[in-house]
């Protein structure tokens, strides 16, 4: 039995899974919303020109301080895109009627496997093959190659294991945030709710920070120097 939402009213949930109509409907809100900011910028910024100047101040700070005024400018575009999306998509979850397209596991896989993806690359292409010291561990010696095997292994399961974190991490807690609200609503419709709704608007933005934070790391972590 389908869940009944608002938006399907316009797609047919037999073909169009809930979190592809609303991860296309958070991006179409976006774009939107940046061609008409692009059209009324100001000196002095207001509304929502300030609301996003101080995302994209807070990101690029964030790129630069981890991954250095080169990089950090590289990957700021693909990381405040990430946090805003993830952001909106969070909030949407928060309005009556409407879902979060990331309470599904399809759509943080989908942005945490491309991030996984791009660090390796940027990893091999920065450092050529050296980047595999990154997985080898402090001690490079004959006399410890068992060593270095065993934390070859290690790092290797640990960078498998990324994607899966960042994908089941945001899902697990917009799904739980989704499900508490649906029970309190239920139980105690005039007080509860509007208590877990100010803590599901705290949980969307630090999930959003969350991701993209990672995101940065594993990115830091992949064109610095290995020691």
């Amino acid at each position: 039995m389908h869940e009944v939402l608002l938006l399907d009213v316009f797609f047919n949930p037999d073909k169009i899974p809930h979190n592809l109509s609303y991860g296309l409907l958070v991006s179409i809100l976006l774009i939107i919303i940046s061609l008409l900011l692009r059209k009324s910028l100001q000196l002095v910024p207001k509304g929502f020109q300030n609301f996003f100047e101080v995302i994209i101040e807070a990101i690029l700070k964030l790129a630069e301080e981890n991954l250095g005024h080169k990089w950090g400018r590289s990957f700021f575009p693909l990381l405040c895109t990430l946090f805003i999306f993830i952001l909106f998509s969070n909030f949407m979850g928060l309005v009556p009627g409407f879902a979060s397209a990331t309470a599904n596991i399809n759509t943080n896989a989908a942005m945490a496997i491309p991030v996984f993806l791009l660090y390796q690359f940027m990893g091999f292409r920065v450092h050529g093959i050296g980047y595999i010291k990154h997985f080898l561990g402090p001690m490079r010696s004959i006399g410890a190659l068992p060593l270095m095997i065993m934390i070859f292994l290690i790092e290797v399961v640990s960078h498998l294991a990324r994607p899966l974190t960042l994908t089941v991490r945001l899902f697990g807690n917009m799904m739980a945030k989704h499900l508490i609200l649906g029970v309190l609503a239920i139980i105690a419709p005039m007080v509860a709710p509007s208590f877990v709704l100010g803590l599901g608007i705290i949980t969307c933005i630090v999930q959003a920070l969350v991701f993209t934070l990672l995101a940065t790391f594993y990115l830091a972590g992949a064109v610095e120097e290995a020691h």
